[in-house]
């Protein structure tokens, strides 16, 4: 009974010990999001917005906006009266925004600059490969215009074929010439035959 007892208080304390482990994750789930501290944000969102104002920064319109800013400031803090002056001499405010403009814009246009080098990057990769496609394909259609070459060498074309003919027709008529003799021949007498005909006469 003793016996009994202390297998069920072990079977208890692993059943207690069991229930009170943390589940674990199963293999076959995603994770569940981790909070994060600093906020969220999309980098291809971030990268669009910054070649926008990178290539605002770099047009005219923009200087021309802030030539007029400038000088609307100016003039405002030194012409108007003294209760509606919010910059006065010598323009620390002003001073202070084009530091902060100049400060956030350098990097926007760096960041859009690296984005430019990264598809420039892609593209010339893909150019490369193309043009390796090309070598490759004008490779292979060389080999095969000279296959065709060297096996057009071989059929027999028409100026060779009245070539041949010629010559075999000059062959034919050198062999007719050749069984007349003194160059002259009797239609339907051969030479035998008209040496057989001497001998009968002869008899």
């Amino acid at each position: 009974m003793a016996h009994e007892r202390e297998s069920t208080r072990e079977r208890t304390a692993t059943g207690a010990t069991a229930a009170s482990r943390a589940p674990r994750a199963r293999l076959d789930q995603p994770r569940p999001p981790r909070r994060r501290i600093l906020p969220e944000w999309d980098p291809e969102a971030f990268g669009r917005l910054s070649e926008r104002i990178a290539r605002f920064l770099g047009t005219g319109r923009f200087i021309v906006w802030m030539t007029v800013v400038i000088i609307v400031w100016v003039l405002w803090n030194i012409f108007a009266p003294g209760d509606l002056k919010f910059d006065e001499y010598p323009f620390i405010f002003l001073t202070l925004m084009l530091s902060l403009q100049a400060s956030y814009a350098a990097p926007l246009i760096l960041l859009a600059q690296n984005r430019q080098d990264d598809r420039d990057r892609v593209n010339l990769e893909q150019d490369r490969k193309q043009n390796e496609r090309s070598i490759a394909d004008t490779e292979y259609l060389t080999r095969e215009i000279a296959s065709l070459r060297i096996g057009l060498g071989e059929v027999a074309t028409r100026d060779w074929m009245r070539s041949e003919l010629q010559d075999l027709m000059k062959e034919l008529e050198e062999r007719s010439n050749g069984h007349r003799p003194g160059g002259h021949r009797e239609h339907g007498v051969f030479p035998a035959d008209r040496s057989r005909g001497r001998d009968v006469d002869d008899r």
